[in-house]
């Protein structure tokens, strides 16, 4: 059985997901709105960390300053009450009509200039609030007709705005890095840097590409057939695993954002192992925020709302406790072996090793036994259903 969860675990939750009163486009919402403060006392209950949120989740769209600041004093108060912490901040340049064609690049210049200020204002107050992490979902930073958006230029001014915000951190001496959330489609047809890969390359162009990096999710990268667990390894690989949105999706279709686990478990399971064990020679690999971006179904109640929060967590440390023990256990040690899998970390090259010798060296390639190599079998198959055995508890 897994322990229960606990600060430590540093599992957190955005104030969208368990606030979500489940309004989708084809029907009205099954719940009331959920107050922020409540929100806070009910996630500390439960043993979570911390708690994340757009400006526009914690204060209405275009609210007047004694507005703001008492939404804001009300939720520092709850959050000084509970010890839950704020690790991370967003800013929703998606759901208000004058983004709907974008914030960054919108053809409209007015609302791009908008939309840095909107997101400026927010940087001090995630900075007023201790969060290292400022996330960038461009949700409508796209298009649906091909014509419509010069794709270069807009690539050009959504370089633009990301050299505007790390220079203002930096002139701020603020202790934020900025994390991209690749997506691929919904809600526009084509999103601009869909994927992990896209997102990497996008941040090479930038003036100050150590403060970016990336915050991938399970079902943004699913929902476009790629293998989430292999993304994650290469956002790590690169040193850029900002943060972190776990969730459920169960093949390319629509953003399910279920509970985690409940889509792709085996992938959940080999994810769960990286990020808590890294490479199989050991060592953790990513020590960030375990973050839940996920959406309670439409059939829940507030009490079903409260128990997917729950299972988030305990179906990650389920998840945690099962690869320890698929670890740890001497039948998959020897199958890893066999499979070969800690010879990939061994160099081609000998250390000192130079092109010229390597073409020297006739049992690389002329006296090489071909045939004899293409019979080896690699034992894959064996190695799978070992972790299938630990996650399904029957080892």
């Amino acid at each position: 059985m897994a322990a229960k969860p606990t600060p430590a675990d540093r599992f957190t939750f955005g104030l969208w997901t368990i606030g979500w009163t489940a309004r989708d486009p084809f029907g009205e919402a099954t719940r009331e709105p959920l107050d922020a403060v409540e929100a806070v006392h009910k996630l500390a209950e439960l043993g979570a960390y911390g708690i994340t949120f757009h400006d526009d989740d914690l204060i209405p769209f275009g609210a007047e300053t004694a507005v703001r600041d008492e939404q804001i004093s009300r939720f520092k108060k709850a959050l000084d009450e509970t010890g839950l912490k704020v690790p991370m901040v967003t800013t929703n340049l998606f759901t208000h009509p004058v983004f709907k064609d974008g914030g960054f690049t919108s053809n409209d210049r007015s609302v791009r200039r908008f939309a840095l200020r909107k997101v400026l204002r927010n940087i001090d107050l995630a900075a007023e609030l201790g969060a290292n992490t400022f996330v960038l979902w461009g949700g409508r930073e796209g298009a649906e007709y091909d014509l419509a958006k010069d794709i270069r230029a807009a690539l050009e001014r959504y370089k633009e705005g990301m050299n505007l915000l790390t220079q203002y951190v930096t002139d701020k001496g603020y202790d934020i890095r900025f994390a991209i959330e690749p997506k691929p489609n919904e809600p526009r047809g084509d999103i601009l840097l869909p994927t992990v890969g896209h997102a990497l390359a996008f941040i090479g162009e930038l003036d100050k590409p150590e403060l970016v990096g990336l915050n991938p999710e399970v079902g943004h990268e699913q929902m476009a057939g790629l293998n989430f667990a292999h993304g994650i390894a290469q956002a790590l690989w690169h040193g850029k695993l900002f943060h972190i949105d776990l969730n459920g999706q169960r093949g390319i279709k629509y953003d399910q954002d279920l509970v985690f686990g409940h889509g792709d478990l085996l992938n959940a399971f080999a994810l769960v192992d990286l990020l808590e064990n890294g490479a199989p020679g050991g060592g953790e690999a990513y020590s960030g925020p375990r973050h839940f971006d996920y959406k309670p179904s439409r059939t829940e109640d507030y009490d079903g709302v409260w128990a997917s929060a729950a299972a988030n967590m305990r179906t990650y440390l389920l998840l945690k406790e099962r690869a320890a023990a698929f670890r740890a256990d001497p039948e998959v040690q020897e199958a890893l072996a066999a499979s070969g899998v800690a010879e990939l970390q061994k160099n081609t090259l000998d250390a000192g090793e130079t092109l010229a010798d390597l073409l020297a060296d006739r049992g690389s390639f002329e006296e090489y036994d071909v045939d004899a190599a293409a019979r080896r079998g690699f034992g894959f198959v064996r190695l799978n259903q070992l972790a299938v055995e630990h996650v399904l508890g029957a080892r």
